[in-house]
């Protein structure tokens, strides 16, 4: 029998003012259009963007609206060349958004929204590195990172820094100098505030291109006094919080030094935009310089168990929803590990 109906998160708003509330719920499965594709959902990370909508902190995102940016499944209407193909995607500005996202059994997608998994890459790693490698390969684009560039990249342990220092690899830089607040990277900022030892690692040059994922504004005016002739500088976040996201550096330095600053939002660009990324990082994953994390490193749970998790602190892990317990092949997701939960604390 035809399934006509399906599982999915829900974010709904009463009144303009008031906050969005989150509920599982039983909706009309999608009916695909043209230029769509239908795609059987197995597997979809909760973002810390996807988190920031729930709380209706994104302006443009319209209501009711299933939210979730990253998803990876398999296409089940559409083109007949595209049926049955195993794909992975992420979104710009609509996909959670202005357009029903991924926190779902099933979701319809413009066709430019999905491009084949990469086979080096199981469901649930598909599903979560859409936002954190287009976001990290975003960055690097805009700076204009070349193989001669010596790159910086603060919060490099984090999720966004880690694939940034991938990609910065993958595309060949001369050198990655890794810095947070941890002894396991080059540079300890907890340690070393002012980031002398930037200096003492590219001789006194200073580096070609930072890359800010933590947007701290003591830790950005350290790194532009360590950011090279005719570097480029490019940051993700600001603080939050209600504390100041005013900014003041040398005016005099940045202009003899030539000195370029690059902010970079990936909410705003489309998903052809993101279709491009997502492929380009499709070669990587596959040839070898890109990796995800293992299957048994996530959290995950069930679409039941998602409105939960979007309120929990999973300790710094990537929470998956599992929209399946299978791949299409029949394996057991993650096999033969347990599947992890979210405390009730958190």
């Amino acid at each position: 029998m035809a399934q006509h109906s399906m599982k999915a998160l829900r974010l709904a708003r009463s009144l303009p003012e008031s906050p969005p509330t989150l509920s599982i719920e039983t909706v009309p499965k999608p009916t695909v259009k043209p230029s769509h594709v239908l795609v059987k959902v197995l597997a979809s990370s909760i973002q810390p963007s996807d988190k920031l909508n729930a709380k209706g902190l994104f302006g443009m995102t319209t209501y009711p609206r299933i939210p979730g940016r990253d998803f990876s499944g398999t296409v089940v209407d559409g083109p007949d060349d595209l049926i049955g193909e195993p794909v992975y995607g992420t979104s710009g500005p609509t996909l959670g958004f202005t357009i029903d996202g991924a926190h779902a059994e099933y979701c319809l997608v413009p066709q430019e929204a999905v491009v084949r998994k990469p086979e080096t890459l199981s469901y649930l790693q598909a599903a979560s590195v859409g936002v954190p490698f287009t976001t990290a390969l975003l960055c690097l684009q805009r700076a204009r990172a070349t193989k001669d560039d010596v790159v910086l990249v603060l919060g490099a342990t984090g999720t966004v820094g880690s694939a940034a220092v991938q990609v910065a690899n993958a595309i060949g830089c001369r050198r990655v100098i890794t810095a947070s607040r941890r002894d396991v990277t080059d540079v300890n900022i907890a340690k070393d505030a002012a980031l002398d030892a930037v200096a003492r690692l590219t001789d006194g040059r200073g580096a070609d291109v930072v890359i800010d994922t933590v947007g701290d504004i003591g830790l950005m005016k350290a790194a532009l006094d360590v950011l090279a002739v005719k570097g480029r500088y490019a940051w993700i976040a600001a603080p939050r919080g209600g504390a100041s996201t005013d900014l003041t550096f040398d005016i005099f330095q940045s202009y003899r030094k030539e000195h370029e600053l690059i902010g970079c939002n990936s909410l705003n660009y489309s998903l052809e935009n993101m279709n491009t990324m997502m492929r380009e990082l499709l070669v990587w994953f596959e040839n070898g310089k890109l990796t995800a994390m293992a299957d048994e490193e996530f959290v995950l749970v069930s679409i039941d168990e998602a409105v939960d998790a979007y309120g929990k602190d999973a300790g710094g892990k990537r929470i998956i929803i599992s929209i399946s317990d299978r791949d299409p092949e029949g394996r057991l997701f993650g096999a033969p590990y347990i599947k992890r939960r979210i405390s009730s604390d958190g």
